[in-house]
């Protein structure tokens, strides 16, 4: 008879990957939705708005490029794309000694299912070992991909009911309340979601949805201060002991 460890070793669904992701899934609904809402109401054609999910699976970036849609050039909307996925660089560099041990295949697909959510459940349990890492981020990608592209088309179709104040001025609200909910007792990683929630809110009338870029850039440098003034205090109380 196999023991626990045996049944969890083989099991493809990676159980604590679930729990770990259901708080930051919830948020992403709601997001998903308005998302879907703004498609409808975008310049950009219907069929090449619903396929930046698949495609692009990048929340701030879909909505910043289906909102500007129509009103800035081809050049500029690819710009703001980058800048906005440009922290993906420094999620890559994370995540590099994990990924350096796995199989061709994950080392492709990987880094592609590679938003916010992903990297900071990846980053939580990066200590295991190279199989279990793999099966923990399989069965978290797996998770998050396809409820943002169930949920995306669900607000396609319904998202016209949903009343105007609840759209997308509060999606990055919504996002970082997320990001809020699982990094509580990660106090950095804290204070950057509530600082990009807040500013996000504040600058949610800028033109072009800056407020989100605005918001994450904020959050970031909140986050890293934070990071900075912890590790210092750290420091300082070993020395003196």
């Amino acid at each position: 008879m196999e023991t626990e460890a045996t049944l969890t070793r083989h099991s493809r669904v990676d159980r604590q990957a679930v729990t770990d992701a259901v708080p930051l899934l919830i948020p992403a609904v709601p997001f998903g939705f308005v998302l879907g809402l703004a498609m409808t109401e975008s310049d950009m054609p219907l069929w090449a708005a619903w396929l930046s999910s698949p495609l692009i699976f990048a929340g701030a970036a879909q909505l910043t490029m289906v909102t500007i849609a129509g009103t800035a050039s081809l050049w500029a909307i690819i710009s703001a794309v980058l800048v906005i996925n440009s922290r993906h660089v420094m999620y890559s560099a994370a995540l590099a000694p994990m990924f350096r041990t796995q199989p061709t295949w994950f080392r492709w697909v990987g880094p592609f299912m590679l938003i916010d959510q992903v990297f900071a459940l990846a980053m939580l349990r990066s200590d295991r070992e190279p199989d279990s890492f793999r099966r923990y981020y399989v069965t978290t990608m797996l998770l998050f991909g396809t409820t943002w592209n169930v949920a995306v088309p669900l607000g396609m179709v319904v998202g016209p009911v949903v009343p105007e104040a609840w759209r997308l001025d509060f999606a990055p609200v919504i996002m970082f309340a997320g990001l809020t909910l699982f990094a509580i007792k990660r106090v950095p990683a804290g204070i950057a979601a509530l600082v990009g929630g807040f500013v996000s809110l504040l600058a949610a009338g800028l033109s072009d949805r800056l407020g989100i870029l605005v918001g994450a850039i904020c959050g970031v440098v909140a986050g890293a201060v934070a990071e900075q003034r912890i590790t210092a205090l750290k420091s300082r109380s070993e020395a003196d002991l």
